[in-house]
């Protein structure tokens, strides 16, 4: 029976477990099966491939029964999956992490991903929002930990997923469904239906078809505010600090409470899968043969996905607008293979259409914004001190994005049985994305009628307004990066044992950024730093022309990347070295050296200064781009099999060196009010990934994985030192250690079904959140805000936080330090019956109803915990017919 998981669970499976499938059931003497991949971009067996990875096939993942992503998330000992929700999140793996943008602005300011995803042969990956397939009728599962660039190119610079879907079967008519339901304790049933065909109507002709629904219920509570009990109250000191301190007497200003009357639901955060997949596979003679398919996804969601940690329970939050997200896309893909003599060629292309419509409550603004108090307060000017007042603050922001996306690779393999091999081809990415975001910021008291416009039409997406009166700020944005490469890797047989692997992969990245925002013309600035000449900056520019001359000759302002159009363009080479010993048959030994990047990100406000001229923040100007970050990793590794292939270790120990790392940076109240991306120094990684699989019995098999990781930032540049975490501080969402273990016993019923026992077992060791000290100042935020801190835990990592001029309301001066996310254990258990063509299995996943942390939210300005499912019990049932 195929896998029938969104992307996020097959992932989790594929790294929880070690690399291989269930013995073979009719033999005599149980023994570990080894999977077949490409992660070479060769068919080849898992434990043959010199590169540490995990894979698990269709069989596995449902064997697992995996059920739920935001319970099962921390299965993976080396990657981490840190977001808000379904369709709205970033992966790391082995520790290579940082502060990622925003989600209401990921699509138009954000960071490259540093792990690229692909369906089949199509990368998928993007910004901040990395597409959410759900992985139904899955062949296998891939997962490739440390840079992967010289045959996937960029976005792979820490590691590449790949889902291998079930292609048409030309043996003959297959279907098959599966079905479940399930219970959440505190929460809303949740129910699934999903199933395949398979047809021949020829020889030559096979089709194929997946469709799935799968409704998930919510548990988190959207609450009524009761400002006197946790609740949203609202702070006029918040206000003041972060805006200069404009407001008098701000300790006694009064401040209008949000109200959310109307919006209280429980379990209000559901989210819908539903799609299918449509294949046809034609045989046009003996050596070339013709793949197409295409997806369709809907996803649909409602609510949040996280608790607010300052109200009682740890399901329960005040939301102040209906907030939901509809993620819909289609991906068509094409692949041609053949030979020519002994050559195989191979052709692949696809062409993705996205698009996402969200509604997000960005009530949290006001705590966090430089012009908050203009926004939302009554003050200055006419208006007597007395009579000075904060009105309403709820605010909301609404994105619409378009993603279109064409890729081509040809590539050519020689003969698997020469004693040299090669793997050689040209890549071809044009990713377009288009967006408007707009922004409910101001007070339609103060402001009724705002009417913005744009001040550039170059790239913009809209007629450039004047927009809605209560819209206070719009992104217009079209954003375009086009890449080409040519990549080649050969190995070479030294003698039978020993094999020498290189591999390179010239690559080119043009990234062009148009469009407007509100207050700033993209388009035209870019296109001034394009020229650099005195005079068209102070064609753009004016007056403040003069501030951008002397940060360009200094060379504190780098824009030798931008062209006159105003992109940005970058080429490089990148390596890869390999030598591996074929110890036995059953035991590998292998050493690689290998390099990933991440292009350069442009800036919407390149060049701005800053708008506190203070401090660490003295002459400081926004970067024009922030520039390409580079991995350079050396690994050592083993995968063996031991007693007759009953058990198998595989064991990865690697080093990682990061320069020039990327972050996100939001720092309206001392830079701009703007999200820009900097680069914030220099990183160390030493780890140990490790797997095992036993066959303790022929009855009983025992499967485990484990992750160490040591993360240590060496260099902090010098405009982020006492802002971001101080030499030797960990990387964020990096657990020291992690691991699971697993348990999976069969047993013959006396009517000849088979019976199973499923277990399992996760520990996520604690991690801190993001690479900006700002905790301290979020957690008297947070106590101003609602009568109560949030009681989450802060590693203090700096005696003073260099990050705000302000001071708490006794008139210290804050620390720096980072909210620590908590370690946990979850625990499941599944009991099933089998038959030829049928199974059905209770399960109960989260036995002890451990809430644990998974990921700590500070996009609204005061800390959101994202937690996983809370218990759930449910059954499911699948049935095949061949």
């Amino acid at each position: 029976m195929f896998n029938r998981k969104k992307l996020s669970i097959a992932v989790v499976s594929a790294l929880a477990v070690s690399p291989m499938t269930y013995a073979q059931e009719q033999s005599e003497k149980k023994k570990i099966e080894t999977i077949q991949v490409t992660a070479t971009k060769r068919t080849e067996s898992i434990q043959d491939v010199p590169v540490a990875m995990s894979a698990l096939n269709g069989k596995q993942l449902e064997r697992l029964g995996l059920d739920n992503f935001n319970e099962y998330v921390e299965f993976l000992p080396n990657v981490v999956f840190q977001g808000t929700g379904p369709g709205q999140n970033e992966v790391y793996i082995r520790g290579a992490a940082t502060t990622q943008t925003n989600i209401s602005v990921s699509t138009v300011q954000a960071l490259q991903p540093a792990v690229a995803f692909y369906l089949d042969e199509q990368p998928v990956s993007m910004q901040g929002r990395n597409l959410d397939i759900y992985a139904t009728d899955m062949q296998r599962v891939e997962v490739l930990p440390g840079p992967q660039g010289t045959l996937f190119g960029a976005s792979s610079q820490a590691g590449t997923i790949r889902m291998i879907t079930n292609k048409p079967d030309h043996a003959g008519f297959a279907a098959g469904f599966k079905t479940s339901i399930s219970s959440t304790k505190g929460g809303e049933m949740s129910n699934s239906v999903e199933a395949y065909l398979n047809i021949t109507p020829t020889d030559d002709l096979a089709l194929r078809v997946a469709a799935y629904n799968d409704r998930q219920g919510g548990w988190i509570d959207n609450i009524l505010n009761d400002p006197g009990n946790g609740g949203y109250r609202g702070s006029a000191e918040v206000i003041s600090r972060i805006s200069g301190g404009v407001l008098s007497d701000p300790a006694n200003t009064p401040i209008v409470a949000p109200q959310n009357d109307a919006l209280v639901e429980d379990d209000f955060n559901d989210a819908l899968y539903s799609g299918a997949r449509f294949s046809a596979s034609y045989h046009i003679n003996a050596d070339w043969k013709l793949l197409l398919q295409h997806t369709q996804q809907s996803l649909n969601t409602e609510g949040v996905f996280s608790y607010d940690p300052n109200l009682e329970g740890e399901t329960s939050t005040n939301r102040f607008q209906p907030e939901s997200n509809d993620d819909d896309f289609g991906l068509t893909t094409w692949t041609l293979e053949g030979r020519l003599k002994q050559l195989e060629v191979v052709y692949t292309g696809g062409y993705l259409d996205r698009e996402i419509n969200s509604l997000i409550d960005y009530t949290g603004y006001t705590n966090g914004g430089l012009f908050s108090a203009y926004y939302v307060c009554n003050y200055g000017g006419s208006v007597p001190a007395e009579d000075e007042a904060c009105l309403d603050p709820t605010k909301f922001y609404t994105e619409e994005t378009d993603v279109g996306r064409v890729t081509h690779e040809l590539r050519f393999n020689t003969p698997v049985e020469n004693r040299w091999r090669l793997t050689a081809g040209v890549f071809y990415d044009d990713q377009d994305l288009s967006t408007i975001g707009s922004f409910k910021i101001a007070s339609t008291e103060k402001f009724p009628n705002l009417a913005r416009t744009l001040p550039g039409n170059e790239g913009i997406n809209s007629d450039g307004g004047p927009f809605p009166s209560e819209i206070s700020f719009v992104n217009d944005i079209t954003h375009t990066i086009e890449q080409i490469a040519v990549f080649g890797q050969g190995e070479y047989d030294l003698t039978d044992t020993l094999t020498l692997t290189l591999g390179a992969r010239w690559y080119e990245i043009k990234d062009t950024y148009k469009g407007s925002t509100s207050t700033v013309d993209v388009s035209g600035r870019l296109r001034a730093f394009g020229d650099g000449s005195d005079q068209a900056l102070i064609d753009f520019f004016g007056d403040d022309a003069q501030g951008y001359i002397d940060a360009i000759d200094s060379g504190q302002l780098d824009i030798s990347l931008v062209d006159d159009n105003g992109a940005v363009t970058v080429d490089d080479v990148i390596y890869k070295a390999s030598l591996d010993w074929k110890v036995s048959d059953d035991v590998l030994l292998f050493t690689t050296y290998s390099e990933g990047f991440r292009p350069p990100v442009t800036n919407r406000v390149g060049g701005g200064a800053a708008t506190n001229s203070s401090g660490v923040f003295a002459d400081f100007r926004i970067p024009v781009y922030s520039t390409t970050d580079t991995l350079k990793n050396y690994e050592l590794g083993m995968k063996a099999d031991f007693f007759e292939q009953t058990l198998r270790v595989n064991a990865t120990g690697y080093y990682s060196e990061i320069t020039d790392l990327q972050t996100s940076r939001f720092d309206p109240t001392n830079i701009s009010f703007l999200v820009f991306t900097d680069n914030v120094g220099t990183a160390e990684i030493t780890g140990l990934d490790a797997d095992f699989q036993w066959y303790a019995t022929d009855n009983l098999v025992l499967t485990g994985a484990m992750s160490w990781l040591d993360t240590e930032l060496t260099e902090i540049n010098r405009e982020l030192q006492g802002i971001a975490p101080p030499k030797g501080s960990r990387l964020p969402f990096s657990s020291e250690f992690s691991g699971n273990l697993q348990a999976n016993y069969f047993y013959m019923l006396d009517n000849g079904w088979e019976g199973y026992i499923n277990g399992a077992i996760n520990y996520t060791g604690d991690s801190l959140v993001g690479m900006t000290m700002d905790a301290y100042v979020m957690e008297d935020a947070t106590q101003l805000i609602y009568g109560t801190g949030s009681g989450l835990e802060i590693e203090r990592e700096a005696a003073v936080y260099e990050g705000v001029t302000y001071t708490d309301e006794s008139g210290n001066t804050f620390a720096g330090g980072r909210y620590v996310q908590g370690s946990y254990a979850v625990a499941n258990i599944a009991f099933g019956v089998r038959a030829n063509d049928w199974t059905a299995e209770l399960y109960i996943d989260n036995i002890t109803d451990e809430l644990a942390t998974q990921y700590i939210d500070t996009q609204q300005f005061t800390p959101k915990v994202v937690t996983n499912r809370p218990r759930t019990i449910g059954v499911r049932f699948s049935y095949d017919a061949f």
